[in-house]
């Protein structure tokens, strides 16, 4: 369990990566971020790949698709919807639904168990699932308060609606891939990583040639297709892909093995307080009281969620 925690712990950490490049790079549509970061990840998963080949040749035919449907749902369409959404309705309001993933996650996956031994008592889960949603909802408030309030009802409606999507996305990917992982313990956590990477190659590319046809017929202020600042993009895009993505979701694998999946689901808040670390250090300002109190919130939140899952001892 301490391993799983930890693996968990080094993905939150490498994941909050993602949420300040936007920041570094502001000129730059979510789309091309989405399809740059994933474009590298599969390209760096070349290397690998060929270290680990005979492991990635001894991969069948449904591991690959299972490797394609995960990356299709959980990075393609989850990135986009997430994209679309903070275009629509403004960043406060999808940051806000995506924040509740944690708790969404844990209580999807103790419903509906792949296996007796992934349950949880619900009066068990219920005080580390309360104190995490509470943490959340402090962190998250303060974001609400700076809505632009320059779009309609309509807008933040229809960006809401499709931040669901995203939310529906990654509540997917987290348990079904546990899952896999589990009922194929012989596929590594590096392997599975780097399949992860290869099988999203083809599709973050066709996305990113597919961008720049619809530019270049509909017209638009981005310079396709490396925009304004290349060299950072590039360097950017190799970070995310080589840290937030494959050794991201390696050490996510890892964890997905050794932690029932509704634990691995709460534990995803290490991505939110990372992200929230990267962007306070990149502000230079401290957060207000009432985010450090969710803070507190979400640690707390966590070590009771270990504490129910922690094994008795006899």
């Amino acid at each position: 369990m301490l391993g799983g925690i930890l693996a968990a712990l080094g993905a939150g950490l490498l994941w909050g990566l993602v949420f300040i490049t936007p920041l570094l790079l502001p000129d730059y549509p979510g789309a091309i971020l989405s399809f740059g970061r994933y474009i590298a990840f599969g390209l760096i998963a070349l290397v690998p790949a060929w270290l680990d080949r005979r492991r990635i040749a001894k991969l069948r035919r449904q591991d690959w698709f299972a490797a394609a449907k995960l990356v299709l749902i959980g990075n393609i369409i989850y990135y986009a919807a997430l994209a679309s959404a903070i275009q629509l309705a403004d960043a406060p309001l999808p940051t806000m639904l995506i924040g509740t993933l944690p708790v969404i996650i844990a209580i999807c996956s103790n419903w509906s168990p792949h296996h007796t031994s992934e349950s949880i008592a619900w009066k068990k889960l219920a005080l580390p699932l309360l104190i995490i949603f509470i943490g959340l909802m402090l962190v998250n408030a303060s974001e609400l308060a700076h809505m632009d309030g320059k779009r309609s009802l309509a807008e933040y409606a229809k960006g809401g609606l499709v931040a669901l999507i995203a939310v529906a996305a990654w509540t997917w990917y987290p348990i079904m891939n546990g899952r896999y992982m589990k009922v194929h313990p012989h596929i590594s956590s590096s392997t599975w990583a780097t399949a992860q990477g290869l099988s999203t190659l083809p599709m973050a590319a066709a996305g990113f040639i597919a961008y720049g046809l619809w530019l270049h017929f509909n017209g638009g202020s981005y310079d396709y297709p490396l925009g304004p600042t290349p060299w950072i993009f590039i360097g950017l895009m190799l970070t995310l892909g080589l840290l937030a993505s494959w050794l991201g979701t390696l050490l996510w694998n890892y964890a997905s093995q050794k932690l029932p999946t509704s634990l691995a689901g709460q534990l995803i808040v290490f991505e939110t307080l990372s992200a929230l670390l990267y962007a306070f250090i990149l502000r230079g300002n401290p957060p207000a009281p009432q985010i450090l109190m969710g803070i507190v919130m979400l640690c707390a939140g966590v070590a009771f969620a270990v504490r129910a899952f922690k094994p008795a001892s006899h």
